[in-house]
């Protein structure tokens, strides 16, 4: 029976090993592939930054700014497919401060008489 036992018991750990290999292959490509769209993001905001879009300069840079740091919290902080209820409601709350935040800042930037 112990050698039954201990046959499974290597037998488990043999497909746990091959999981976790896979699913840390997948992860390193997906990491990769977010850190690319962050450096996108980043030459997006230099060469926005260099074209006069006159007024929409500040909301565009915010946008992208934005954008880049959605994919950090959801990614790299662990937030996407995190099953903590408690997170979520964090997250969305921050969320709509930033969006308030934003929409306050846009709405004073806007409303004010450039000499």
């Amino acid at each position: 029976m112990t050698e039954h036992s201990s046959s499974e018991h290597s037998s488990s750990e043999h497909s746990v090993s091959e999981h976790s290999a896979s699913e840390h292959s997948s992860s390193l490509t997906l990491y990769v592939g977010i850190w690319l769209a962050l450096l996108f993001g980043t030459v997006l905001t230099v060469v926005a930054a260099h074209i006069n879009l006159g007024p929409f300069n500040a909301a565009v840079a915010l946008t992208i700014a934005t954008i880049k740091a959605t994919l950090v919290a959801l990614y790299f902080m662990h937030v996407k497919g995190s099953s903590e209820k408690m997170t979520k409601v964090v997250v969305i709350v921050a969320i709509f401060f930033l969006l308030l935040l934003l929409t306050l800042s846009m709405a004073d930037y806007g409303t004010r008489a450039w000499s």
